[in-house]
């Protein structure tokens, strides 16, 4: 009997570690219908990601390309050339790596891919040396990108403009997570407070890459007018990064060592969540957060930065507060919040945040790409 081979999707992003976008990724990769959509990754780092025996054993592949540098260009758009000769199975290219998408999608052109989607998952990246190179690469994605999603309003005006978002030529692909795996759940709560040693403690959250954008020397002082005001609170940080020393010495210069938790990457961030009494997230800037979607999931209060973008607050659980403010006012923002977790599932999933739901919709997406002959 004649079997219909799935429709394979070429993923492009950076590395598949637990971060944001990547765990986005994985919710809908879980969820799609692997009969019909696989998931493919190309992705630019040498060394193994968190997700790669997940991807494998779900039955994706995943091909290595070099780090994308200014003074490597030549090297890696031969690479990337060589890549589509040899792969013409693709129909599709769904790339994640903000303005870098203009260059893979530059070879799915010249390889005539038919379906090319830049997504967007950032608001800014900042100011910095490679900022000449991003500017010529966003510039260049009109010409390159021939569909464009992202996670938010704001992150499609940031790499495609105002024009394209409003015209609505951008599609917003939610950030969805699994929302019965995050509902309240009591004795889950109990576990991990055991494990935090916080009995009786206020606990704070806090979910990502110690990196600039995550801002976390100011969430270190906010945490500490935060201690000054009520002492028997903690925070406890998850996630990885190259700034992390930088963290554990300031908290160690503060003398916060006993109230501070670094957990390192975890992979029960559900559970994790269960334990918190209130989510902190003061970043420098954002697209849309999956942690934030899942905090809200979890029924947490937020307590996070103006920056971040208010389409974030899908549960109204989400208070927005500016980072010009002092960690004093932040403080009293936390300490006056109320800390139970609310049932939100039925309002996610009514705003489209429910992966099962957003995953139906992007196979249908794919499919519609799925028989088209390669452009000329």
């Amino acid at each position: 009997m004649f079997t219909l081979k799935p429709i394979r999707i070429l993923q492009v992003v950076t590395v598949m570690n637990r971060g944001g976008l990547e765990t986005m990724l994985m919710n809908y990769y879980r969820k799609i219908d692997r009969t019909k959509i696989q998931f493919d990754f190309m992705v630019h780092r040498t060394e193994k990601g968190h997700y790669d025996d997940e991807i494998l054993a779900l039955g994706g592949k995943i091909y290595r390309m070099p780090r994308i540098r200014p003074g490597n260009y030549n090297l890696y758009f031969k690479q990337l050339d060589q890549f589509f000769g040899s792969h013409p199975e693709y129909q599709v290219v769904h790339s994640h790596i903000n303005e870098n998408s203009s260059f893979v999608l530059r070879a799915a052109k010249k390889a005539g891919v038919p379906c090319r989607i830049a997504h967007s998952h950032l608001s800014d990246l900042g100011i910095d040396l490679k900022l000449p190179f991003r500017v010529y690469a966003r510039m260049a994605m009109r010409d390159n990108a021939n569909q464009y999603f992202a996670c938010s309003k704001q992150a499609g005006e940031w790499l495609f403009g105002k024009k394209a978002t409003n015209s609505q030529q951008v599609k917003v692909l939610n950030n969805a997570v699994n929302v019965e795996e995050f509902k309240f759940n009591e004795i889950t709560r109990e576990k991990i407070r055991q494990e935090l040693q916080a009995d009786n403690k206020l606990v704070i959250g806090h979910i990502g890459r110690f990196n600039k954008q995550k801002n976390h020397e100011y969430l270190i002082d906010i945490f500490k007018a935060v201690h000054d005001k009520q002492p028997n609170s903690i925070l406890v940080l998850v996630g990885e990064g190259h700034l992390r020393s930088q963290i554990e010495k300031k908290v160690n210069d503060l003398n916060l060592n006993s109230n501070v938790r670094f957990l390192g990457v975890r992979e029960d961030i559900a559970n994790l969540m269960q334990g918190f009494d209130l989510f902190l997230f003061p970043s420098l800037f954002e697209g849309l957060p999956v942690v934030l979607v899942e905090a809200q999931a979890a029924g947490l209060k937020c307590v996070v930065s103006s920056s971040i973008t208010d389409e974030t607050n899908v549960t109204g659980r989400v208070d927005f507060t500016p980072l010009n403010l002092s960690p004093d006012e932040w403080a009293e923002k936390i300490l006056s919040s109320t800390y139970e977790h609310v049932d939100t599932s039925d309002m996610l999933r009514r705003n489209g945040y429910d992966t099962a739901t957003m995953a139906d919709w992007l196979t249908g997406y794919y499919m519609g790409y799925a028989f088209k002959e390669k452009q000329a």
